[in-house]
């Protein structure tokens, strides 16, 4: 036990002057970290399974040279961003597809409007009151569930409705407010283009999620 307690220190001592003798100057060692930085940061992102390490190298030591790029920074940002989308759809694409063959086979459902956004939705009662503009306020009573059933947010549960803009929500429900009447009631079947999105919300609504809430409109305020 005591040989390998210490063969254990002597190797943590020879690991750290090998570390030390990487580093000729502060500078390395500054420069070190900040490479160290970055590729944690990149790991985590989570987009990217593997790099090209060299041709990371590479750019940074083309800009800090003031030499021109291969790439424009536009050009570089939209190689990012289709990296990035692909590698989100090859990760996410059965939760996608899941809700397109939903909104797919809901449609036909009795009852169910579609729109061309891509909303649908069904009214479960009407309203005679008045309808929202863009620019109001409204109060609503709500419930928001997965398209496995699952509850994530309910204003029923808290036994307290919600007062909220018109345009401060998603976009399915900005765009059903301003149909509905007070005194309404409407499920509504919201893409998720149309809902959070591409990253998804709170932890509980993952990305590329199809959701399904029933939305009561209790009253509007003008501004």
């Amino acid at each position: 036990m005591k040989r390998s307690l210490l063969f254990f220190v002597l190797f943590l001592a020879y690991f750290d002057m090998s570390a030390q003798n990487a580093f000729k100057t502060p500078l390395d060692s500054v420069s070190y970290s900040i490479g160290l930085s970055i590729a944690q940061n990149i790991k985590k992102g989570g987009f990217f399974e593997t790099i090209n390490a060299d041709m990371v190298a590479l750019a940074i030591k083309t800009v800090f040279e003031g030499k021109q790029p291969l790439l424009s920074e536009q050009q570089a940002n939209t190689v990012i961003s289709n990296h990035v989308n692909a590698m989100q759809t090859k990760k996410y694409g059965a939760v996608i597809e899941k809700g397109k063959k939903f909104l797919e086979e809901n449609k036909k459902q009795a009852g169910v409007i579609a729109l061309p956004s891509g909303l649908q939705f069904k009214v479960l009662k009407d309203g005679t009151g008045a309808t929202p503009k863009l620019t109001d306020k409204v109060t609503t009573h709500y419930m928001g569930k997965t398209l496995d059933g699952k509850v994530f947010d309910s204003s029923y549960e808290r036994k307290e409705p919600v007062t909220f803009d018109v345009r401060g929500v998603i976009a399915g429900w900005t765009e059903a407010l301003q149909m509905m009447k007070v005194g309404s009631k409407w499920e509504l079947y919201i893409p998720y283009n149309l809902a959070y999105g591409e990253q998804g919300a709170s932890g509980a609504i993952g990305p590329f999620e199809t959701l399904v809430f029933e939305v009561e409109l209790l009253n509007v305020v003008s501004q």
